[in-house]
């Protein structure tokens, strides 16, 4: 079983920053391509962010220039600095990893989301 566990949201002014983190634990073998999606209310998920575990990174348009995504493979971390926010980045923002566990099995695991709010 693999875990991922968000944390870092919060309420930040417009022009603000946030650091979101997301650990994955459990019985991970490796961990290939991580990223974080954001749903905000009434729309649907959508990707911010992904990661290869060689460090090759993509973008949305929407959040190019302003976020950065990284990962510490040796802490099976995946991180997303957000700078110059914006109310539309509000959103409750999901952690994803494709892993492969310990038992050979190819996974797609989701965290339970952090709430981030862009307001003044």
């Amino acid at each position: 079983q693999v875990q991922l566990v968000e944390s870092g949201g919060g309420l930040v002014q417009p022009g603000g920053s946030l650091r979101l983190s997301c650990a994955a634990s459990g019985s991970i073998y490796s961990l290939n391509a991580m990223g974080w999606y954001r749903q905000a209310p009434g729309k649907e998920r959508e990707l911010v962010a992904t990661i290869t575990n060689g460090g090759s990174t993509n973008y949305a348009l929407s959040v190019k220039g302003r976020f950065t995504i990284s990962r510490d493979n040796a802490k099976n971390t995946v991180y997303l600095q957000m700078n110059s926010l914006k109310p539309e980045d509000t959103a409750v923002y999901y952690c994803k990893a494709n892993v492969v566990t310990n038992y050979g099995r190819y996974l797609e695991v989701w965290g339970q989301g952090t709430l981030v709010t862009v307001s003044s």
